[in-house]
């Protein structure tokens, strides 16, 4: 499927702009080491690291050329849910905690019967030699942990039990 909407970047929470999937394709970007990106743009060289990754929010934190940078992404859909007004009727509790790539579980943070709040830190997940803290989504009791320090997963697999 090819996407026409652009991207909304929401930058430190207060520069918005909008990124068209053409030029996000244009971007000239070669992996550096770990979690390390060299881009070109526009005869300009930048270097980025990314330090954080929430999928499952399309939060991003990353370095370019040394400054700090909070990025939020939305795409078409998000968009929408949001004009729609959907996303003010959800739920703030997380029944699920799925895995949102494949990757290794480096550390559990949580266990059965603790109560977690929305942003909390619950397991590490490695993918592409990051690694990404997977966080609460929203408030809850760890019903189960469903994976073991040390255990590959796959995208979608069940990590964390809710209730």
């Amino acid at each position: 499927m090819k996407y026409e909407e652009p991207f909304k970047l929401t930058v430190n929470a207060q520069h918005e702009f909008d990124l068209h999937p053409e030029a996000a394709a244009a971007l000239d970007i070669v992996p550096d080491g770990e979690g390390a990106f060299h881009i070109l743009h526009e005869g300009k060289s930048f270097h980025a690291t990314l330090l954080e990754a929430d999928y499952l929010n399309h939060q991003f934190t990353m370095t370019v050329n040394g400054v700090r940078f909070s990025v939020h992404v939305a795409d078409h859909f998000d968009r929408l849910v949001k004009q729609l007004g959907l996303h003010a009727g959800s739920s703030q509790k997380a029944n699920h905690i799925k895995a949102p790539m494949p990757g290794l579980v480096l550390n559990l943070l949580v266990e059965a019967g603790q109560k977690v709040e929305k942003g909390d830190a619950l397991l590490i997940l490695e993918a592409m030699k990051m690694e990404n803290v997977i966080k609460a989504a929203g408030e809850g009791v760890v019903k189960s942990v469903r994976v073991t320090k040390g255990a590959a997963v796959d995208k979608g697999q069940l990590l964390i039990e809710m209730e």
